[in-house]
């Protein structure tokens, strides 16, 4: 829009001339692409109508939204790595088995090329079609991206977070996953989601809530890949209350 108007404005206020034209309409293009809503990927087509086009398709919009969310994951830093687009790709051949193509690379590749992605109208969407269980779950897996190079950093850190928010995954859920990946002293007290002056029937308590809520179970639907990131975390769960008993001397 700005592009034409000042494209006018040029003509009349800068001598009537085509330079004049041109000159306005170099500068109102830049304004036009800062403000635009909506950033463009590499073929010029907005990443939002991208996502609704493909999403739109019943039989491939669950990984179109998976494949949205792991390229914000993966341009949080700066960087997309190869090691990261390996265990993209092991997660997407155990997931969706033959129907997993050279198509799904191409989706994540228009996200990754293209500018900010809609991780609002993605998230919304999933909230409306997936329990929380199954939403924890696929935070893990992001999670599992982040972590893929042996290092979350900070940034992948904050679109994870701010993805949990939008997903309305609780915060105790999301500081039990991220305890899984990201560690320190006081991991193993998160990812049961107590602090560590717990007392020993608290600790308990918690480890039985953790095990009703995260059995593998809960995800039995979603596929072998979910079952095996299922498995994993209901296993850090197991370790983290052992780690804890041997520090505190439980029985």
């Amino acid at each position: 829009m700005f592009k034409f108007i000042l494209a006018a404005l040029g003509y009349f206020f800068l001598g009537r001339n085509f330079f004049g034209i041109i000159a306005g309409f170099v500068v109102g293009s830049v304004i036009d692409n800062f403000i635009s809503p909506r950033a463009k990927g590499a073929n010029g087509e907005s990443v939002f109508d991208y996502y609704k086009q493909h999403a739109g398709r019943s039989n491939q919009d669950f990984a179109t939204m998976l494949m949205a969310l792991s390229a914000a994951v993966m341009k949080a830093d700066g960087r997309t790595l190869k090691v990261e687009l390996e265990y993209i790709k092991s997660f997407f051949a155990q997931q969706f088995g033959p129907q997993f193509s050279s198509i799904h690379l191409q989706t994540l590749k228009h996200f990754l090329d293209g500018g900010d992605i809609p991780l609002a109208q993605i998230c919304g969407d999933i909230k409306l079609r997936m329990t929380v269980e199954v939403r924890v779950q696929l935070l893990h897996y992001l999670f599992g991206i982040a972590k893929a190079d042996g290092h979350v950093a900070d940034e992948e850190i904050k679109v994870l977070n701010n993805i949990a928010r939008l997903l309305e995954i609780p915060n105790s859920d999301f500081e039990s996953v991220k305890n899984m990946f990201y560690r320190d002293v006081n991991s193993d007290y998160r990812v049961l989601g107590i602090e560590n002056n717990a007392t020993e029937e608290d600790i308990k308590k918690a480890y039985r809530q953790m095990v009703v809520r995260y059995h593998p179970d809960k995800v039995i639907h979603m596929g072998e890949e979910y079952q095996k990131g299922a498995k994993e975390k209901f296993q850090k769960i197991q370790e983290a209350y052992e780690n804890i008993k041997k520090n505190k001397g439980m029985s």
